[in-house]
């Protein structure tokens, strides 16, 4: 893929935490609907779909829909990377008071990892386990510690609770992004 291809991804600058408030028109998820404990088999779910997409033909996989959009691989990489850093942020709401989360710019990832060489096999097996911890750590949170806070640098203010919520629809967004099929 050219220097010219990976640069034809238009930055997402929107503020996604609207998704806390009403159901995404796009998707179909009502984040504000989802209960917290839900998360994890939704995590699972979705991982299961990304599994199924990412044992395809990689050629197909590595094919962008239009230039500006990403193929299903850079997805996929994508979301295994949103499962690492929401694992990271989970861990700091449960074990500092009140963190502020380091930033994180996903298309600078996307391309100092160059997404689109990666071994599907491969990105396949890392979300895979990615998911699971993610999964796992949420199944952890108990009691008050749904009331923790996090902060991102823009001041969005998140418990682990309203965090759970957040995180779930970037995964299942881009599960839609690929497939066309709405959350069910």
């Amino acid at each position: 893929m050219s220097n010219e291809e990976t640069a034809a991804i238009v930055p997402d600058t929107k503020d996604w935490t609207w998704v806390l408030e009403r159901a995404c028109p796009d998707c179909g998820l009502d984040t504000p609907a989802v209960h917290p404990a839900e998360v994890p088999e939704l995590v699972r779910a979705n991982a299961a779909g990304w599994t199924a997409l990412l044992a395809g033909d990689p050629a197909e996989l590595r094919r962008r829909p239009e230039p500006a959009i990403w193929s299903t691989l850079e997805y996929g990489c994508h979301v295994r990377d949103v499962f690492r850093l929401f694992a990271y942020r989970l861990d700091l709401m449960l074990t500092q008071d009140s963190p502020l989360f380091p930033n994180w710019d996903q298309d600078e990832t996307a391309l100092a990892e160059r997404y689109w060489e990666q071994d599907p096999a491969v990105v396949c097996g890392e979300l895979a386990e990615a998911a699971e911890v993610i999964a796992a750590a949420f199944e952890r949170v108990t009691g008050e510690q749904w009331d923790r806070t996090g902060n991102r640098s823009d001041g969005a203010r998140f418990t682990v609770s309203s965090f759970a919520q957040y995180f779930i629809h970037d995964p299942v967004h881009h599960l839609y992004d690929v497939t066309g099929q709405p959350a069910a």
